[in-house]
């Protein structure tokens, strides 16, 4: 069996940011959801100690759930940073935009909702801020709005999740002519078996620009973990009804299958393999995974270690395409 892991660099460059990052994110949208605070704490505590040290939230997670108003993540990661005493040694990414009390990135909405989150993390900035989601804001006022919070200190950088090329150069672009806080990263919906919205244009584009991309989805909401098959019986989660859907895609049973026999030569789990194809892709810094266990963690944080073939990459990527 042929070992390609090897000692993966603990922090990696942020694009343009000044930031250094865990080659791994763990997603915060489960904290609240699907884990409560001890389970929430748990899995971060676990992160932690194999060095991670990046953690994504946005202020409207989770308000999908009954009785959840959003902001609940943000408050538990909040609630363990201060229980930890480990804040100077965590980079926090949260989002701007979708909260179902405060949409948009409007001035006075960006305002707003940069204080909601540092009170709910309780800290006094946040190292990474995303645009949620693109709208019809114009650059020439949310482009400012972001500037500010980064010359008060509220923000470290700042960063756009859901954006198209165009809007993005045509926000790179206003923020060069006036002297403003560009983005430094980009976080699209990219995996093995959803390549199309990032690679061309956009890819092209943060490349030209060296700025970092940070894949959310990048498990396609658990389908690349192999828990979801052909004539299986499914899984009981939360998440059961979104990753079944690649199995009506036919590259969805083909890059399972290039997983499996990837995963078997190298003698690791599906994720690990998912998570390792995604990094090694251009401008990819930090893919993003959640996870609702401490047992869950494993697979994905064997990912910062792994390095495929040749070959084997030759195979996802035939299979994905």
């Amino acid at each position: 069996m042929t070992d390609s892991r090897s000692d993966a660099p603990r922090h990696v460059p942020l694009g343009t940011s000044g930031l250094a990052v865990f080659p791994l994110s763990l997603g915060g949208n489960v904290f609240g959801w699907t884990a409560d605070e001890a389970q929430s704490f748990a899995v971060l505590d676990a992160y932690a100690a194999a060095g991670g040290n990046f953690v994504d939230t946005a202020d409207m997670y989770s308000s999908w759930v009954p009785g959840n108003g959003g902001g609940e993540s943000e408050t538990i990661i909040g609630n363990w940073l201060r229980s930890r005493g480990n804040r100077d040694s965590v980079v926090i990414a949260t989002k701007v935009g979708l909260h179902p009390e405060a949409r948009g990135l409007g001035e006075t909405n960006i305002k707003a909702s940069v204080e909601g989150s540092l009170r709910r993390l309780g800290v006094d900035h946040i190292d990474l801020y995303y645009t949620h989601q693109d709208d019809d804001t114009p650059v020439e006022e949310f482009v400012p709005a972001l500037d500010a919070l980064v010359r008060e200190g509220k923000v470290r950088a700042v960063a756009a999740s859901n954006i198209g090329a165009e809007r993005l150069a045509e926000a790179l672009a206003f923020a060069d002519r006036e002297g403003l806080a560009k983005y430094a990263a980009v976080q699209p919906h990219y995996n093995l078996v959803s390549r199309a919205t990032f690679e061309g244009p956009l890819a092209d584009l943060v490349a030209e620009h060296g700025l970092a991309t940070v894949p959310y989805y990048a498990l396609a909401s658990g389908f690349l973990t192999g828990k979801y098959r052909p004539g299986g019986a499914g899984v009981d989660s939360a998440r059961a009804e979104g990753a079944s859907r690649y199995l009506a895609d036919p590259r969805g049973p083909r890059v399972l299958a290039a997983l499996d026999a990837v995963a078997a030569e190298q003698g690791v789990d599906l994720a690990t393999v998912a998570l390792a194809w995604l990094t090694a892709r251009p401008t990819v810094v930090a893919p993003i995974a959640s996870a609702r266990t401490v047992e869950q963690l494993p697979p994905l944080l064997a990912a910062t270690a792994l390095e495929l073939t040749p070959a084997q990459t030759a195979l996802l990527d035939e299979a994905s395409v």
